[in-house]
């Protein structure tokens, strides 16, 4: 009990993050990794959980309490492997994913949680550094091809697993670089992206294909793709962004926030001499020197207000429908384990800038075409759909570029999808028929175009078991009898269905010999 007490003790220790005024200054990355010390004290935190929610908060099934523990023990490599049992990409779900996990871990009922966001990227780092990240391309092929059309997170995760099956695997990205909106859509800051590139260049020397500034369904056809490939699967994302219908929307400075977004990374890139396109001459967006007004309080919000900063925005304000936090942050509407919807702060408020909760945007008003003002007002309720105005609570804001920043309605129609004739479901997303299985034949989608907009640890999830889908309508590959075998561990093939080879093969199952003894000695 002492020791257990000593590791409750120890207090949570985030990421170490740079001074505000001197990040918002620059494009790197705002945060820095604890010490390997203070990271085994962070892992000795985890309890260990008879049941570890922490799973149920993770889309991916992470195997947290077994990474987190080897740490403790200084077992790193070990550690990656448990890490990328489950998540293809920890790099990127280390930085960018909203942690989940966290709001699950049990000792947040009355405590800090683990910082297992910062263990994991600390884990897939270190491995990186030492050298134990290298391409690892199947011993054999199946002969058969796929088509992956979108390189965002679920198309990278479907690519890479079935790959791995020994199926030649090209994606097609319409964009100039891979990573969809984690390129485009999230600072530099946030995710450096040489962070993806880094992986991208693991998953070419093993074999995966990338055709960049191909929009298919324009530059080629779908049909053509469906001629190329024994399989085709779609992870476009959600792309069409959701609007404001208010009086004076028609006026000029009044953009989605992700129109904003792709511009600044892509002026990043440019700075640092990577691929980037320019904005057509007159459709640049600038926030310098300029009274910036973000509608939507979610992480695409505060990146807007981040991207601001940077800029020299003369002012920087986001106006969020959803009620103050109340003191402890944690919101009533999402006890434990569920996520919160809003956190007390964020990196970029940190730096400057204003966020009014409660606040909804009813119109917009301007001189000669161009916006100059908002006008917003309080409101109560506990989402967006329920929203009452509170009385004589009007008020004006300048505004001389507003970012709408409230999320995507489905995937893109046009093109590829109106081309393959799928069928979509009642909110606009690709249909799956059965599984991950469109209503045409040899045709996939996974990811936000099938289930609509959702978390980067999502759709690599989505990925993940849309390969599994698609590897066995292929007929499988060569290498999944190995892997059963493999799965068995140090036995002989042979599955006995003893407690022991049970245990063993479940991997995760700590059990000592004493366990399997009982009156008539070891089983």
């Amino acid at each position: 009990m002492g020791e257990l007490g000593g590791f409750l003790r120890i207090q949570r220790v985030g990421f170490d993050k740079r001074d505000p005024e001197q990040r918002v200054n620059d494009y790197e990355q705002y945060f820095t990794l604890q010490s390997d010390e203070e990271l085994k004290r962070q892992g000795a935190r985890c309890m260990d959980c008879g049941i570890p929610f922490c799973h149920e908060g993770c889309p991916l099934g992470n195997l947290i309490p077994d990474w987190n523990d080897l740490v403790f023990r200084d077992r790193w490599q070990d550690a990656i492997v448990q890490l990328h049992a489950t998540n293809n990409f920890p790099e990127f779900t280390g930085r960018i994913c909203p942690a989940p996990c966290e709001s699950a871990c049990v000792l947040a009922v009355n405590d800090d949680p683990v910082t297992i966001e910062q263990i994991e990227l600390s884990i897939v780092e270190r491995a990186y550094e030492e050298g134990w990240i290298v391409p690892e391309p199947p011993d054999r092929r199946t002969g058969k091809t796929v088509g992956v059309v979108g390189s965002g997170p679920a198309g990278l995760a479907v690519a890479a697993e079935l790959n791995k099956s020994g199926h030649f695997v090209t994606v097609y990205e319409r964009d100039e670089g891979p990573g969809g909106l984690m390129r485009f859509g999230v600072p530099d800051a946030k995710l450096p992206k040489s962070v993806i590139d880094r992986r991208v260049s693991i998953l070419q020397a093993e074999g995966v294909r990338f055709e960049y500034g191909v929009d298919v369904g324009r530059d080629v056809t779908a049909e053509q793709l469906r001629e190329r490939h024994d399989a085709l699967v779609v992870a476009i994302g959600s792309r069409v962004p959701r609007d404001v219908e208010t009086p004076g929307r028609e006026l000029t400075g009044i953009h989605p926030a992700m129109d904003y977004l792709y511009q600044r990374n892509r002026w990043v890139a440019a700075q640092e001499g990577r691929a980037s396109r320019a904005p057509e001459p007159g459709t640049e967006i600038v926030a310098k020197d300029k009274n910036v007004v973000v509608i939507g309080g979610g992480d695409t919000g505060m990146d807007c207000i981040s991207n601001a900063n940077r800029e020299g925005a003369t002012s920087a304000r986001i106006l969020d429908v959803y009620q103050e936090l109340p003191p402890g942050g944690r919101d009533e509407r999402t006890p434990w384990p569920l996520p919160p919807k809003r956190t007390e702060t964020t990196y970029a408020l940190e730096e400057g800038g204003e966020r009014r909760w409660g606040t909804e945007v009813y119109g917009f008003s301007g001189e000669d075409g161009r916006v100059t003002h908002v006008h917003a007002r309080k409101v109560v309720g506990t989402s967006s759909r329920d929203l009452q105005v509170v009385p004589g609570s009007e008020y004006t804001l300048p505004a001389d570029l507003v970012l709408i920043a409230i999320g995507f309605t489905h995937a893109e129609h046009e093109g590829l999808v109106e081309q393959l004739a799928l069928e979509l479901d009642p909110r606009g997303n690709v249909k799956t028929m059965k599984t991950y299985r469109t209503s045409t034949d040899g045709i996939y989608a996974c990811g936000d175009a099938r289930i609509g907009q959702s978390l980067v640890v999502t759709a690599i999830a989505e990925g993940r078991k849309c390969a599994r889908i698609v590897n066995r309508d292929l007929g499988g590959s060569p290498m999944d009898a190995d892997r059963e075998k493999l799965a068995i561990g140090a036995w002989d093939g042979e599955v006995d269905h003893t407690l022991r080879h049970e245990a063993d093969v479940a991997g995760n199952v700590r059990l000592g010999d004493d366990f399997f003894s009982g009156p008539g000695g070891p089983i």
